[in-house]
């Protein structure tokens, strides 16, 4: 079989809801991703075979199409097809995945991953509270509700389920949040996030042309006594708003290649995909599922654990990678190493090529080999891949 290489991985910086990104149409910060791939790799775009573009809510500036839209308004040629992928919070994973077995099947050479998502323009559950509110029903049918005993699935109580089920109480959660600024503002201010992030024009708050390129959720002066007064989500829970991922406009690509590929363009790999797979599990807890998809995809590449340098497991929720780290017996200093989704931001469907940007980038600057990325899914799903450095 053959193989697939990470040619290029880079994104936008988060955008916080209302930010910096505000006046992007989400088409356009998918092509900022499109030409920026390109333009880094000097390869002709016409010689695209697909761009596979993550997004989840796929209605209103991000509907008809988005993957043909973002192709459409960058310099990539009109003969350059797309498709959209909907895995909810892994949706640009999934386009990874979906690039590099296009790529290994020997059906295409070259694919770019990628995935966007303005959550300031398109709100999350847009879709969804739009049909409601016009009479359309709910998502979730009769028989789902019986089979499950819910009325509806919800990635809230999913992780307050997880918490009380992992015994992971409210301090702990506090604690990682605050360690995800920590972390995400030292990388900062070395600049770990350079050569990742694609800088975007935009207009400061005085009404002059300024560049995006540090996320804008970060926050240094971040504080357990902070974060601990912010109140739960329910009465009586451990969730809040400052132990879970921020709401973030942003975008992010990957360009995959094969071996063929690498040598008629002159291209120079940054990693190779060494393992990929996707599992399902308890759509009603749902957010448990990349302990079992880990283990799985460590067992079928013959590693353990420990022949893995760096983690990315997505914040979504502090429980979701304090509770992984738990069931696996993974090392923390590996883990997230430059911050998360707490502190930086988690766009939806371009989450899974933003994490997977940082943890090419990150193998390379530590010089490490093998990078393991996992993160939980709405419907109790995981994907999970694994890379190692070249």
């Amino acid at each position: 079989m053959a193989e697939a290489y990470i040619v290029d991985a880079v994104r936008t910086a988060g955008g916080r809801r209302g930010g910096r990104l505000k006046d992007w149409h989400p088409a356009d910060l998918g092509a900022a991703v499109l030409d920026a791939l390109v333009d880094r790799t000097g390869v002709d775009p016409a010689a695209i075979d697909d761009v596979i573009m993550g997004c989840v809510s796929q209605v209103g500036q991000q509907s008809f199409h988005i993957g043909r839209n973002c192709v459409l308004a960058s310099k990539l040629p009109a003969s350059v097809p797309a498709v959209n992928i909907d895995r909810q919070c892994g949706s640009s994973q999934q386009s990874v995945h979906f690039a590099a077995q296009a790529v290994m099947s020997g059906t295409q050479d070259l694919v770019i991953a990628a995935g966007v998502e303005s959550m300031t323009r398109v709100p999350m559950l847009t879709a969804t509270t739009l049909a409601e509110a016009h009479g359309y029903g709910s998502p979730w049918s009769d028989s789902i509700r019986a089979r499950f005993g819910v009325d509806a699935f919800s990635q809230f109580t999913g992780a307050e389920m997880m918490a009380e089920r992992h015994g992971i109480g409210r301090a702990q959660l506090d604690a990682f949040a605050v360690d995800s600024h920590r972390k995400a503002a030292q990388a900062t201010a070395a600049g770990a996030f350079t050569r990742e992030i694609i800088p975007l024009p935009v207009t400061g708050p005085d009404g002059t042309a300024e560049l995006h390129a540090r996320d804008e959720g970060v926050r240094a002066d971040a504080s357990l006594e902070g974060v601990a007064g912010v109140k739960t989500l329910t009465p009586g829970g451990t969730v809040t708003a400052a132990n879970a991922s921020q709401i973030c406009d942003g975008a992010a690509g990957l360009l995959i290649a094969s071996g063929a590929a690498l040598k008629t363009h002159g291209l120079t790999p940054l990693a190779r995909i060494r393992h990929l797979c996707v599992t399902a599990g308890d759509p009603v807890i749902m957010l448990e599922e990349p302990i079992h998809a880990a283990r799985k995809a460590l067992q079928r590449a013959g590693l353990s654990i420990d022949d893995i340098d760096l983690f990315e497991v997505n914040e979504a929720f502090a429980v979701v990678p304090l509770a992984w780290l738990a069931a696996t017996g993974a090392d923390p200093a590996r883990l997230n190493v430059n911050g998360g989704s707490i502190a930086l931001g988690h766009p939806l469907g371009a989450t899974g090529a933003k994490l997977m940007a940082t943890l090419v980038h990150a193998l390379a600057a530590r010089s490490g080999r093998r990078g393991l990325l996992t993160m939980c899914e709405a419907g109790g799903i995981a994907n999970v891949t694994i890379i190692e450095a070249m």
